[in-house]
């Protein structure tokens, strides 16, 4: 049966004990991790938030032992006793290993059936049920460690801004939906019925209506929703550090945003971060590494041979080249000698990204080469391109040729595998790079028109303004990423504040004036009346406390998050809700039955 707290007063959590309090009595209370009954001694390792700390129960105390026979792991208990040496020896894997607590009082708080998963960071168990009990899995040293590591980044996050002069302002979860971005999720209003809110997939326009409203510089840790497919560093509600500043430029942000990152590295992980953090154009980062979010931990860049080839008998590479294509490559290193299998595997690898295939240079280091392709080149173009990619006897010559965005999506891809294979990521670097000077269009197939790349109240390059109507795919943005060993942790831009230039945005996007009004009327009264120059950046927190904490997935740093079909496995939410909750807000279903 259990027992209540009454007169109880912890005095220390698990890992506050150390060798100091020798002699002292003190109360402690967590879950039973492990028991150890040895006849006349019972040793019970005792598990809190911070750690670990052993118990002793001896035979001399007949009632505390009799109770102390009975625990079982995952018990909750509060026990009393003297601290002493521990008797046997020292355990260097606690971090109270020197010491132990002789037990003189016992109270058992709430007893536990066997739990269904193991609470043991050792413990191999699906994820499934991982998340299904996840207060269980909670309880396990890493995640608790994890979740500390989240609370000590937003705490020291918001003592930075603040003394850096941002205020710290909520904006609303319900709002309208806007258009241009990812699919919305909707709460529909029993109000207004009919109508709908969306909760918001960043604070962007709302932040930027504080900088209209003087607030000079916002900062907020904001809850956003986004209703996309998810993957191991997505969910569908997530959290960002979301700053706007006023009256400022590209390199005001990097710099406030360098000192705030080389800060934090230094008081949560105790590394030092050396500034100013290098930068680089998203143009010269997708012609070295075929991505806007670069691993610059290790080389194996891509390297265009485009002008090499564009006249030789290879038509794949001849023929990409005429259709305004290029060919590029990579040098896998001591690789030559990779097994024909192996290197099928790499072609059909590079295919999920829209590639039609790869070719390959095989070098043996006996001086033999085998390539898929060398039938069609003569003997000096065969030699012309091994030197423009510096081969080598044992190297890998891979090859991609199509239009700019497939070679670079599957070449950045193929990088990032090979790495992988050949082990030549070295780990414990933090790599930290700003990529500069986005497009600011995109064009979209689908929709036969030029979509904005971030969104349409992003600031271009002064210089490419004149080029906003006549020629919207040359225009740069003054949008910058920040990223850390190949991921992208936070990125933002300077805005338009200027009514032309936002004029000339939305007609580049295809918006007529009437259009612009009805999609963002609200906030372009709001310019009508002096706004100031600003600009912005927003963190993926959960993204950011992952790469901290080592992890690969950012379940790992989220309490309670969802699966891949965006459900809690542990809530059984989304669910079903009443018909009468469904009659208030005149809503009526319309289900196409699931095939079987």
């Amino acid at each position: 049966m259990a027992e209540s707290m009454q007169g109880l007063h912890r005095s220390h959590r698990c890992t506050e004990v150390s060798n100091k309090n020798i002699g002292e009595t003190v109360t402690v209370m967590g879950w039973v991790q492990k028991k150890r009954n040895l006849g006349s001694l019972i040793f019970v390792d005792l598990r809190d938030r911070s750690g670990l700390l052993q118990l002793v129960f001896d035979d001399n105390d007949k009632e505390v032992f009799e109770k102390a026979g009975k625990l079982r792991n995952e018990f909750v208990i509060a026990a009393v006793g003297t601290v002493n040496k521990r008797a046997g020896s020292v355990n260097e894997s606690m971090e109270t290993g020197d010491i132990e607590i002789n037990v003189t009082s016992l109270r058992i708080l709430s007893e536990s059936e066997t739990p269904p998963i193991p609470v043991d960071d050792d413990a191999n168990t699906k994820d499934e049920l991982r998340l299904k009990y996840r207060y269980l899995d909670l309880r396990k040293p890493h995640l608790q460690k994890n979740l500390k590591l989240r609370s000590d980044v937003t705490t020291f996050v918001r003592k930075f801004m603040a003394n850096e002069g941002f205020l710290e302002i909520e904006t609303p979860i319900l709002n309208r939906s806007t258009p241009e971005g990812a699919r919305d999720y909707l709460v529909p209003s029993r109000v207004h019925p009919g109508t709908f809110y969306a909760l918001p997939q960043s604070p962007q326009v709302l932040k930027q209506l504080l900088m209209c409203s003087g607030c000079d510089r916002y900062f907020q840790v904001a809850k956003c929703f986004r209703d996309e497919d998810l993957r191991a560093d997505r969910q569908p509600e997530f959290t960002q550090l979301d700053m706007e500043l006023s009256f400022v430029d590209v390199d005001d942000i990097l710099d406030v945003n360098e000192r705030m990152l080389q800060a934090l590295w230094k008081e949560v992980l105790g590394v030092d971060v050396t500034l100013p953090l290098p930068r680089m154009t998203w143009q010269e980062a997708m012609d070295r590494y075929g991505s806007d979010k670069p691993d610059t931990r290790f080389g194996m860049e891509l390297i265009n041979v485009t002008d090499v080839v564009k006249d030789c008998g290879f038509g794949v590479f001849s023929g990409a080249v005429a259709n305004g294509g290029t060919v590029r490559g990579l040098n896998a290193k001591g690789q030559g000698e990779m097994a024909r299998k192996k290197i099928d595997a790499l072609v059909e690898f590079v295919k999920t990204y829209g590639a039609k295939g790869l070719a390959y240079i095989a070098m043996h280091e006996d001086g033999t080469i085998k390539s898929s392709f060398a039938k069609f080149m003569t003997e000096e173009e065969m030699n012309n391109l091994i030197a423009a990619m510096g081969g080598e006897p044992g190297d890998l010559l891979l090859f991609a040729a199509d239009k700019n965005k497939v070679v670079w999506d599957s070449l950045g891809a193929l990088r990032l595998e090979l790495a992988k294979q050949m082990d030549i990521i070295p780990e414990g670097k933090w790599n930290f790079l700003w990529i500069t000077e986005f497009p600011q269009f995109e064009w979209s197939d689908e929709q036969g028109r030029f979509l904005a790349m971030h969104h349409p109240f992003t600031m271009p390059m002064e210089e490419d303004i004149q080029y906003l109507i006549s020629d919207p795919g040359r225009v740069r943005a003054k949008a910058y990423d920040i990223v850390l060993n190949g991921t992208e942790l936070g990125g933002g831009s300077v805005r338009i504040h200027q009514a032309d230039v936002q004029a000339k945005m939305f007609e580049a996007l295809g918006f007529t004036p009437e259009q612009a009004n009805e999609k963002f009327g609200f906030l372009l009264t709001a310019f009508k009346y002096g706004v100031p120059p600003h600009a912005g950046l927003a963190y993926g927190l959960d993204r950011l406390v992952m790469h901290m904490a080592g992890e690969d997935n950012i379940r790992e740093v989220i309490a309670f998050p969802k699966v891949k079909d965006a459900s809690c496995l542990m809530t059984d939410a989304p669910n079903v809700v009443d018909d009468v909750q469904l009659q208030e807000l005149q809503i009526k279903l319309d289900l196409k039955e699931k095939e079987q």
